[in-house]
């Protein structure tokens, strides 16, 4: 088989020369081209250190008779951006990378890829452009950053920050969270979304067994790291593709990962826009009907009591596949060339949970405390939870769906009659919220903060500031057409669709009209006015009516890269991709 690269040298006499000019030697020139595509940069914490594990990639590409070219696309930060406007380019920063990575691969030839990610946008915009060009390739999660001082992370910060804001605590305490919550690199010390996506790119098949969110300052990242360049090299000459790995099977056991580990709410953006690049449909109801009676396992922040590191020391992604085994398609095929089942039973004879008790042996000590693996992964048959994590809900206010991550949210608002309050900005709910202008039984409304409003921001500070509250945190929900940072906990409820820029219902609800959320029952709806109750019917004729005087507000962008993101989204329980028929 003649590799892609060297039927393009025979076609452009000028690619050759300036290969040689950018520093390859002549001999690299026939070998396969591995293309190592990284966000490495000086942006976060979780790009600092790439440019190491680009450079273990690197070195295996060429112990595998291979060249690896280094092209990068930095990403940005949610957490430096919290707050200000500069949160709503997140989620456009997705499509920018998977852009770029198209534009990468398809401007010059490259036989197979490297993708090296750890963060939000970063990990999920790799996996959707390494599917978009299909080539060989594999990924290799960044890992996490270890936790501070008396195991602090930092989505512990929103919560400092709001006893700071009501004078809980002093300004010495909120400055000591400052200083030690993010003590190296990595991302961010619990199953946010960058956890989460770094998990799924293992759970999907598309990284090296055991490759997932190890801590960042491992030699074991760096190891795995360079197996990938080894292992590219091999799936360039064999063929093997992301289109031959990512499939309905494989997607079906990222889901039940994700239920399992209690996964970003955000993965409910990120893996429907991934299957959409390789033409498969899934969407908010896949997960819901996944999640249902799935079993709830790892014991991690947000929803549980550990930082991510303790993820790798208890078995990472194999373990919870080894206590998934009943129900996952162990037939599916990937990146190593063999079987989920076939990996799983290669690690169990290789020593992998050995290693990783050493690693549990030594956090133990480091930081005083005495876990063992079930207390990280409960067994199969002692789950956390057994109706997974998150639950898609649906009504006259949704009628598309909206997302709730039930593992998170107080038992007390699982079915709740609440008053509305609406707001079309995350400032004017939060500080409503920290001054206590809001009460016990009111569901507080974010809305023109979806992806053809805004850019589709996260309402973190606004989660964190009711989930913190002593009061409200048990007695409000909040609910929005913007998304929650992997962080948030609390009665918090996303991607309200249509969202309001698009005249779904959200933008149509009025203070004091009731709000009916259930969610055993998946239901959020509006099913009262002024406080007074009314039937199905009133309802959909007032509502109606509403519609009819609704105007959309002007769009906040009028040029750039946001401008294109919001005329050009797809719905948030789409995968608000970028979608060009309309």
């Amino acid at each position: 088989m003649e590799l892609r690269s060297q039927k393009l040298r025979k076609i452009s006499p000028e690619l050759d020369p300036l290969r040689l000019g950018t520093g390859w030697k002549k001999e690299d020139l026939g070998k396969p081209q591995i293309l190592i595509e990284s966000t490495f940069g000086d942006s976060h914490p979780g790009s600092g250190h790439l440019d190491q594990l680009v450079e273990a990639a690197r070195r295996g590409v060429a112990e595998a008779g291979g060249h690896g070219a280094r092209y990068y696309c930095t990403d940005m930060c949610d957490g430096e951006s919290q707050g200000t406007d500069g949160i709503n380019y997140s989620l456009a920063s997705r499509e920018m990378i998977a852009g770029m990575i198209e534009i990468h691969q398809g401007a010059t030839p490259f036989d197979g890829g490297v993708f090296i990610a750890s963060c939000d946008k970063g990990m999920p915009g790799s996996l959707m452009g390494l599917c978009r060009v299909d080539i060989p390739a594999v990924v290799v999660p960044g890992g996490t950053m270890c936790a501070g001082p008396e195991l602090l992370t930092l989505e512990q910060l929103g919560m400092y920050a709001a006893q700071f804001e009501r004078g809980e605590i002093n300004e010495g305490r909120l400055q000591w969270a400052k200083d030690n919550a993010c003590p190296g690199c990595g991302a961010c010390s619990f199953i946010g979304t960058a956890s989460t996506m770094q998990i799924m790119a293992e759970a999907l098949g598309l990284a090296l067994p055991g490759s997932a969110l190890l801590p960042a300052d491992s030699p074991d990242l760096v190891e795995y790291a360079r197996r990938a360049g080894k292992r590219a090299v091999e799936l360039a000459l064999e063929g093997l593709k992301p289109s031959d790995i990512v499939t309905p099977d494989s997607i079906e056991n990222a889901i039940l990962i994700h239920a399992a580990v209690s996964g970003s709410t955000n993965c409910l953006l990120h893996l429907p826009a991934i299957a959409h690049e390789l033409g498969l449909k899934i969407d908010g109801d896949t997960f819901d009907r996944l999640h249902r009676g799935a079993r709830y396992l790892l014991n991690l922040r947000p929803a549980g009591q550990w930082p991510a590191e303790f993820f790798y020391y208890a078995g990472g992604v194999p373990a919870i596949m080894e206590e998934l085994r009943p129900v996952l398609h162990l037939d599916a095929l990937t990146v190593t060339g063999r079987t989920l089942g076939e990996n799983l039973e290669e690690l169990r004879q290789n020593g992998f949970y050995e290693r990783c008790q050493k690693w549990l042996d030594a956090a133990n000590k480091k930081y005083g405390i005495h876990l063992t693996k079930g207390d990280i992964i409960r067994p199969w048959d002692d789950p956390l939870g057994r109706d997974g994590s998150i639950a898609v809900l649906k009504g006259n206010l949704a009628p598309l769906g909206a997302v709730i991550k039930h593992t998170a949210c107080p038992q007390e608002m699982f079915s709740a009659i609440l008053h509305a309050r609406p707001f079309d900005s995350e400032e004017e709910a939060i500080d409503a919220v920290l001054h206590h202008r809001v009460r016990p039984g009111d569901a507080v409304f974010i809305r023109y903060e979806g992806p053809q409003a805004s850019g589709m921001p996260e309402m973190f500070y606004t989660s964190e500031a009711i989930s913190s509250d002593k009061e409200l945190g048990r007695a409000i929900a909040l609910i929005t057409d913007g998304r929650f940072s992997g962080a948030s906990t609390g009665p918090v409820i996303g991607h309200c669709s249509p969202e309001a820029q698009a005249g779904g219902p959200i933008a149509l609800v009025e203070e004091n009209d009731l709000i009916q959320l259930d969610v055993k029952a998946r239901i959020l709806a509006i099913v009262g006015v002024d406080g007074q109750r009314k039937t199905p019917e009133e309802m959909d004729r007032i509502l109606a009516e509403r519609k009819a005087h609704w105007e959309p507000k002007p769009r906040k962008y009028v040029r750039g890269v946001l401008r294109m993101f919001s005329e050009h989204a797809a719905s948030p329980m789409e995968g608000a991709y970028l979608k060009f028929d309309k």
